[in-house]
């Protein structure tokens, strides 16, 4: 704990036109929701009913912005001062700035900074598709063989030190000890991924499944009464010319799985009409409950299908670091929204 002892004038304004100040306007833009509003214009989510409550008769019946229509934004309510006077600040107590040391995002991202603890009552599972013997979806880039299992554990590193730094706790269930996050286009196949704790990967893929699935259920009964959610991260393989966008499954009984799964779509929808606002996102949201994780983890969860590896556009979506890091803050986006909306 650091300690100062400073004098310095703060000039105080007498505030008796709160209830008087000017009301700031937006006008709504292709993409726009009215959590991105909020988050856009720097105002906190628990204003949400007061946005809502503000322009109830702009927005449809589910609470949707209109294009083009302006809408209100709440004031953000600050404590009223009544005077003007010097202030002696003696043994202010500065925060020291937490840290965390977590080897297996690999050297270069080692350091987590604690942001904050708006996650610090949520427990995530992450698993990035396949591991040890099976690399998942191959193919060539330029004469050199990339697997989707790279991609999709790269990615997931980079979700998983997001939610570590705004105070979440998280278990990374497939793991490389020695790759971390790397920032390369070509990220090497290797095979000695191990399952959590720090089990050997079988060669039977039902086996595979099955011990992932016991890790993540068996930590789920641990944490049972918190708040849970299972993020499965794969790489599609396609035909050549197949181009598809990031789509999403849940389990077709689970109502927070398919909202989870929904909070991440509406996360990309805003952040491609952003980025990207001549092209329209066709990535979808739908149940698919046969598939071995949906069917059988206990957790609502969502999984993630980043692309078609073979694909030269998609390729462009999991080669280049920055749109691995991309990809990783607009799932996190959605699972910020998606444990905001829970609470």
């Amino acid at each position: 704990m650091v300690k100062h002892c400073i004098v310095f004038f703060i000039f105080l304004y007498i505030n008796t036109t709160i209830g008087q100040s000017v009301t700031k306007t937006v006008i709504a833009k292709p993409g726009d929701g009215i959590y991105s509003l909020l988050r856009d214009n720097d105002i906190a989510l628990s204003y949400l009913d007061e946005f809502i409550k503000l322009n109830k008769t702009k927005l449809t019946s589910d609470n949707k912005l209109i294009l083009g229509k302006t809408y209100a934004l709440p004031i953000i309510k600050k404590d009223s001062v009544t005077n003007l006077k010097t202030i002696k600040l003696d043994s202010i107590s500065i925060k020291p700035e937490v840290k965390r040391e977590i080897s297996l995002f690999g050297k270069d991202y080692s350091t987590v900074v604690i942001e904050n603890d708006t996650l610090k009552n949520a427990v995530y599972y992450l698993i990035s598709g396949h591991g040890g013997p099976d690399p998942g979806a191959i193919t060539t880039y330029k004469s050199k063989l990339i697997s989707e299992d790279e991609y999709a554990y790269d990615v997931t590193l980079r979700l998983a030190r997001k939610l570590i730094s705004r105070g979440a706790k998280v278990y990374i269930i497939i793991q490389d000890k020695n790759d971390g996050i790397r920032d390369q286009r070509i990220l090497e196949v290797d095979y000695d991924e191990v399952s959590y704790p720090n089990n050997k990967i079988p060669r039977s893929q039902k086996l595979r499944l099955q011990q992932r699935t016991n890790a993540v259920n068996n930590l789920y009964l641990k944490h049972k009464g918190a708040y849970q959610r299972l993020i499965v991260t794969h790489v599609d393989s396609r035909s050549i010319s197949k181009n598809i966008d990031v789509f999403f499954y849940h389990h077709k009984n689970s109502e927070n799985g398919k909202r989870l799964a929904e909070h991440i779509h509406t996360s990309f929808t805003e952040k491609y009409a952003k980025h990207q606002p001549n092209r329209v996102y066709s990535g979808t949201v739908s149940s698919r409950s046969g598939l071995y994780l949906i069917k059988n983890t206990l957790p609502a969860m969502v999984y993630i299908e980043l692309g078609n590896i073979k694909n030269k556009k998609d390729q462009k979506r999991i080669l280049n670091y920055e749109n691995r890091e991309a990809l990783a803050n607009w799932i996190y986006n959605g699972l910020l929204i998606d444990y905001q909306d829970h609470n």
